[in-house]
């Protein structure tokens, strides 16, 4: 709001002018320092978290409804009188600043720097109120120092280590891809080659030395959405089942497989090997051996992807060796097929055709023997199969185990395996060790050293950090550039030998694990972090951030922290608290089904969308914003528009925080008359000092002030606990509309409404809050206000609406005392107007009474 004195009166500008107002307030936040983070121990504290971005260079809307929620729940929990820690930082390593370097010939840390500073500015006119003193950025040294020395804390720890691995290779630019480089053919997204299947050292951390644990402690996350757990328990994926090994014929090796389902074990009449599995070459026959070893060829240039897609057939050749089944003495071969994958289980699988689906496809394509050994109950062991019998039953065919209930027959059957050596009971998991090699340069390189004589060396803690070289050609092929540099070449940190660096770096996803335990002490050059002060500042009170965070983010966070626990450096189990997975951004999409192009909305006209070359009609619906689908709104053009508030109060005020919003200009409108009104409500009443009255409440002062406490419990609740801010906003409303229509703008109740207005505005639109704030007198700032507590006696009602109705029809309403008994409505319901008409002369049969609310006669 502008405003200028003359002659000692004070003239206050009508029009809401958003740009006038909100560079003003930021700057004056800054010079007041109201963002930062208190270190008052006195109050209790809230840690308000967004996922930090990556540094792509400008914000879209999915940025600005995650960090205008968070910044809601920050600004809120300060007037509520906790100390709050709300941080930023960047998500800044990573392959697309390489892929700037080789198409734009800029190297990696000028052009992530350069997207930090202007993303940087976007999210501070967003008035974030946001401590900028704890930035950090995963790319600085002085942040991957520490992620390297993390690093080593899991090498002591015996939680990292090397070994080979396959990857994706792409034979023409000679490096390794990770799965979403790969295309659904096969190819490389860059060459367009077929990518290969290569085996590599690689580095690895043993999270599934922590499976029990991560699995269990889901139970210690009420605040998080059953979704995301379900989700995190899929994938780690704990089934309890058996290891059983079966002999190869002619030899003294054994191929051990890992099956839930051991009841079935005398149903076995093949085994299945992974192609690359060790035991392949020397199970394989003579006169097997060119077509193994052509299988294997083949089946190495496919993608993990394409090989367990479900809709692809399942491929397969015999190796021409044997193996017995323990169980049963028998015979049976030995498979290679491509749906097994060394890396996962034991990398065999025993084939049961009869009771697995995916076993009696593969039976049925290769003629194999089909052996029923569990039926339904009364059911006919003899009798065809059309499909797997995948259900539990009796067992028959298997031995002394005959009759019965396959359930108890697992149990009794390992405990068999056990006794004779075949095997034993195991629990397994699906979650695999973190490959955490990226062969490339724009990531923390990984800090050991290999050396000759001493093997991996770890660098030391006072030489890190280990520093990524600066003058490094980018060309996209062959391998990591780090490997083309004598960068590489050090003497051994132990005994001095020449010696050769590691040249992976680590995967993105190690800096993101740990950056929420920086920020409490984000400038220490001394440790990761002081113990004492994460320690007082963690879990994380409100973690806000996308559905598609839910398994490998937020897995490995909690393992990091119960590693990091376990190494005396933290007294918590889990990272997050309580988790928000805010919804997609979507805007109006339109699409030729024919074509399967998309259109962009400037090209279509809305009320009759056609393809502009074609005429052909269009599908018009809401999806994610996106730029290849030309539906994305660009957070600049709104603000410039309608201003910050009105931005917040429409993403806001949309939809609840966890559901998909669907963009409408029409909705943003409505906001931004919502807070013209709010300026014209506080316009008006600021040149109108209030009278305050000795005498009692008159009934619009009463009605007024139950409106305004109505809204002070309604808003409070709906912040709390599950956030509700879109019926929070609906509040606001409501109490702008009841002081709009008040009939006491000359009271004290009306400036105590007008006060409550704009502290309850001022999370959700900080800057107009603010102005309007001042406007009134206020030299402090409202976002130093207390929140406001209801007054439960402001919402009792003096008078209610009593319904009158005959047979449950109504036919008018009247205002009674609130405090009047059942008697006493019946009395006011009885010599109403309404009712006299309707019961006049007629036999009254029945008066039911729901206090509060209506008055029923029942009249003959």
């Amino acid at each position: 709001m502008v405003t200028e004195t003359i002659s000692g009166v004070t003239f206050v500008e009508s029009r809401y002018n958003p740009a006038a107002i909100e560079e003003k307030w930021q700057q004056t936040w800054v010079e007041l320092g109201l963002d930062q983070t208190q270190t008052d121990s006195a109050k209790p504290k809230f840690y308000a978290l967004s996922m930090f971005p990556y540094p792509s260079g400008s914000l879209h809307m999915g940025h600005v409804r995650n960090y205008v929620i968070t910044d809601v729940i920050a600004r809120l929990k300060r007037m509520q009188g906790y100390r709050v820690l709300h941080p930023m930082g960047w998500d800044a390593f990573g392959l697309p600043a390489e892929n700037a370097a080789i198409d734009r010939g800029i190297p990696p840390a000028k052009w992530t720097y350069q997207n930090i500073a202007q993303m940087r500015s976007q999210l501070q006119r967003l008035g974030l109120s946001i401590d900028w003193n704890r930035e950090v950025a995963t790319c600085s040294p002085d942040y991957y120092k520490w992620t390297q020395w993390i690093f080593l804390q899991f090498l002591k720890a015996g939680l990292a280590y090397q070994k080979e691995a396959a990857v994706n290779w792409d034979p023409i630019d000679q490096t390794v891809l990770a799965n979403e480089q790969v295309d659904s053919e096969g190819r490389s997204w860059r060459s367009g080659a077929k990518v290969e299947r290569k085996l590599l050292r690689q580095w690895f951390l043993k999270i599934t030395d922590y499976a029990e644990e991560l699995l269990n402690d889901l139970d210690k996350l009420p605040g998080w959405p059953d979704r995301v757990k379900l989700m995190q328990a899929n994938w780690i994926g704990k089934s309890i089942g058996a290891y059983l090994e079966f002999p190869i014929v002619g030899s003294d090796k054994k191929i051990g497989v890992y099956t839930t389902r051991p009841d079935t074990v005398y149903g076995v009449t093949y085994v299945v090997l992974a192609p690359e599995h060790p035991l392949t070459q020397r199970v394989t026959t003579p006169d097997q051996q060119a077509s193994v070893e052509a299988f294997v060829q083949e089946v190495t240039n496919q993608s993990e992807l394409e090989r367990t897609a479900e809709d692809k057939p399942k491929r397969g050749i015999p190796t021409g060796g044997k193996a017995i089944n323990p169980f049963t003495s028998e015979e049976i071969p030995i498979w290679i097929a491509d749906y097994v994958l060394y890396e996962y289980g034991t990398g065999a699988v025993m084939g049961v055709p009869a009771h697995d689906a995916r076993d009696f496809q593969f039976a049925q394509e290769k003629n194999l023997p089909i052996k029923v050994v569990i039926i339904p109950e009364n059911g006919d062991a003899s009798a065809p199969l059309t499909a797997a019998d995948v259900e539990t039953g009796i067992v028959v065919n298997s031995g002394e185990f005959d009759g019965m209930i396959s359930t108890d027959a697992k149990a009794a059957i390992v405990k068999h395996a056990e006794k004779h050596n075949f095997g034993h009971a195991r629990v397994q998991y699906r979650l695999r060790d973190w490959l955490i090699s990226r062969q490339r340069y724009w990531g923390a390189p990984i800090p050991v050293v290999h050396c000759p004589n001493c093997g991996i060396v770890p660098v030391p803690d006072e030489d890190l950090p280990v520093e990524l070289p600066e003058d490094v050609e980018f060309t996209g092929r062959g391998g990591s550039p780090l490997a083309q540099l004598d960068w590489v070449n050090v003497p051994c940190p132990t005994c001095g030998t020449p010696a050769k660096r590691e040249t992976d770096t680590m995967d993105t996803f190690i800096d993101s694990s740990w950056y929420y335990l920086r920020y409490p002490d984000a400038n220490n050059d001394l440790q990761a972090f002081d113990s004492a002060k994460t320690n007082d500042w963690m879990p994380v009170d409100q973690y806000v951030g996308g559905i598609e965070h839910a398994i490998l983010h937020l897995l490995y966070s909690r393992f990091f922290t119960k590693v990091l626990r376990d190494r005396g450096l933290l007294n918590f189990d889990e990272p997050f608290q309580r988790l928000l997975t805010q919804g997609m951004v979507q805007g109006t999409t339109y699409k030729n089904p024919i074509t399967g192009k998309y259109i962009p909305p400037a090209q279509v006209d809305p009320n009759d969308p056609k393809d502009p070359e074609t005429g052909e009609p269009l599908q018009v619906f809401y999806e994610k914003m996106s730029k290849s689908k030309y539906n994305g709104i660009d957070p600049e053009e709104v603000l410039a528009k309608y201003g910050v508030d009105t931005a917040r109060m429409f993403i806001l005020f949309k939809a609840p925080p966890e559901k998909d919003l669907e963009w409408e200009d029409a909705d943003v409108e409505g906001q931004f008359r919502f807070l013209n009104r709010v300026w014209r409500l506080v316009n008006d009443y600021s040149n109108q000092p209030a009278v305050i009255s000795q005498q009692e409440l008159t009934k619009p002062e009463k009605e007024l002030r139950r409106a305004i406490h109505t809204a002070i419990k309604a808003v409070t609740e709906d912040l709390d606990g599950e956030y509700q801010f879109n019926t929070a906003v609906s509040e606001l409303m409501k109490l702008s509309n009841a002081l709009a229509e008040a009939q006491c703008k000359d009271s004290a109740i009306y400036a105590e409404g007008i006060q409550t207005l704009l502290i309850l505005l001022a999370p959700f639109a900080p800057h107009i809050a603010e102005e309007l704030w001042h406007s009134l007198g206020n030299t402090e700032s409202i976002h130093v206000q207390p929140w406001l507590q209801y007054d439960e006696s402001a919402l009792v009602a003096d008078e209610i609406t009593l319904v009158v109705q005959i047979n449950g029809k109504k036919r008018g309403d009247l205002q009674v005392p609130a405090q009047a008994d059942k008697a006493e409505l019946e009395k006011f319901a009885r010599e109403s107007e309404a009712a006299q008409r309707y019961i006049e002369g007629k036999e009254v049969k029945k008066v039911i009474v729901v206090p509060g609310k209506l008055v029923n006669f029942v009249v003959g």
